[in-house]
């Protein structure tokens, strides 16, 4: 294990995890002590309008996948209508890889409330959601706790801090559905439908949850406000690039020494990530990894000095997504690995296009054929043949994101499928695993 250098610590910057090992940190007493709820006070003293720019002054972008400017996002919504405004907190973490919104909501789910009541007040809005994953029962107690406190501290409620603004604030627990992460799905789960994508137009700034103006946010987006109320937009701006203005919690997971959560600027590199969790486990190089989770395509050792921007990353030809930088060495086989990702979302598919649908069930049925000894080179065909016919013809992003792996695997690795293909690798999967796959 290598031990990271004074400069590349110089890379950590605890903006959202500054709290996370004070103890009790998830309290409201501690939270108080570290500076909660002045961000609270301060912007009640303040025109919403005036919130709205300041999010938009500071570059703020989405920590949910997308990186839509946040500040952008809340000015669409239409103001004087006579609707309901509504701010839904999009807590549905369920990518694989991507794991930075629980241990915030576990830790400090208080910066999440804190946040939801400036991001409410600024939208006017008199009611919110955080809509949280089912299974992250723990983070779902925290926040759940974390709304009474505020509610006894009169943070929450009727007249808040005698400031006139009434905020009821919900904590709602899906039932896992990986489409809920969609927004519109999400919408529509939250009504107590289907999880399942709507058409757009409408966009959900006029027509969201009810058929009334709603912002959806991702838990970091929302969580990250407060400290921009406090600190300024010409604050954060220092951390980041012009673009990708800010600090990112990045999700390190796999053949690493120490898997964890490294809050760093926008635009530090997998090399200095790599450095900062003790390095590649022993007898472990590296190989390929993700940037953004599953759903972002593959990327290389050749890549490890790519700033993780935005802007960066696209231009290397994937997405940052939700920054869960998922490690694979070289005695990883990245044809297996696209295949349990395909799986899950084969599994996770709604089923309400066709492409998606249909496209995620044949696809994984060709990979058992490679993995079991008994593809053949028409499969590598037949699969990017049916990535093209998935991506940009789904209804949502789900089935664009299943293609990423499969078309950036078979573009770096075609060898380790030819390799299945022709009998230079032993089958990793049974005759038994290869029902149906014909």
């Amino acid at each position: 294990m290598t031990t990271p250098r004074p400069e590349t610590l110089a890379k950590l910057t605890p903006v959202l995890t500054k709290r996370w090992l004070s103890p009790d940190a998830w309290q409201i007493g501690t939270y108080e002590k570290l500076d909660g709820y002045a961000a609270l006070r301060k912007a009640l003293k303040s025109h919403p309008d005036d919130l709205i720019q300041l999010v938009k002054d500071s570059g703020l972008r989405g920590r949910g996948g997308a990186g839509f400017p946040t500040g952008l996002k809340w000015g669409f919504i239409p103001q004087g209508d006579g609707k309901p405004h509504y701010l839904v907190v999009n807590a549905d973490e369920g990518e694989p890889g991507t794991c930075k919104d629980l241990p915030l909501m576990t830790h400090d789910p208080h910066s999440l409330v804190e946040g939801v009541i400036i991001a409410s007040y600024a939208i006017r809005a008199n009611r919110a959601y955080i809509y949280i994953r089912g299974e992250a029962v723990h983070a779902a107690r925290r926040l759940r706790n974390a709304v009474r406190e505020a509610q006894a501290k009169g943070y929450l409620g009727r007249n808040i801090l005698g400031s006139g603004f009434d905020l009821e604030l919900v904590v709602h627990s899906g039932a896992g559905a990986y489409i809920c992460g969609e927004e519109t799905a999400l919408l529509d789960s939250l009504e107590g439908f289907r999880g399942q994508p709507r058409l757009r137009p409408p966009f959900p700034a006029t027509h969201g949850l009810y058929a009334s103006p709603t912002v959806v946010n991702n838990v970091g987006t929302i969580a990250s406000v407060p400290y921009i109320v406090l600190g300024g937009a010409a604050w954060w701006k220092t951390m980041g690039t012009e673009k990708s203005a800010g600090p990112m919690i990045y999700s390190l997971s796999g053949r690493v020494a120490n898997p964890g959560q490294f809050e760093c600027s926008l635009g530090v590199t997998l090399r200095e990530l790599l450095e900062l969790a003790g390095g590649m486990q022993p007898g472990h190089n590296l190989r390929f990894w993700t940037p953004g989770g599953s759903s972002t395509p593959l990327l290389t050792a050749e890549h490890l000095d790519v700033p993780l921007d935005f802007e960066s990353v696209a231009a290397a030809g994937s997405i940052l997504g939700t920054t869960a930088t998922q490690i694979f060495s070289d005695q990883d086989c990245p044809v297996y690995a696209t295949y349990r990702w395909l799986e899950f979302y084969h599994h996770e598919s709604c089923g309400k296009c066709t492409p998606c649908r249909e496209g995620n069930y044949w696809m994984v049925r060709v990979y058992r054929r490679i993995l079991s000894g008994q593809g053949t080179h028409e499969d590598l065909d037949t699969l990017l043949d049916t990535c093209d016919n998935i991506l940009g013809r789904s209804f949502c992003g789900l089935g664009d994101g299943a293609t990423s792996s499969v078309t950036s695997s078979l573009q770096y690795f075609k060898q380790d499928y030819l390799d299945y293909i022709e009998g230079r690798t032993a089958p990793k999967l049974s005759d038994k695993q290869l029902v149906g796959a014909h």
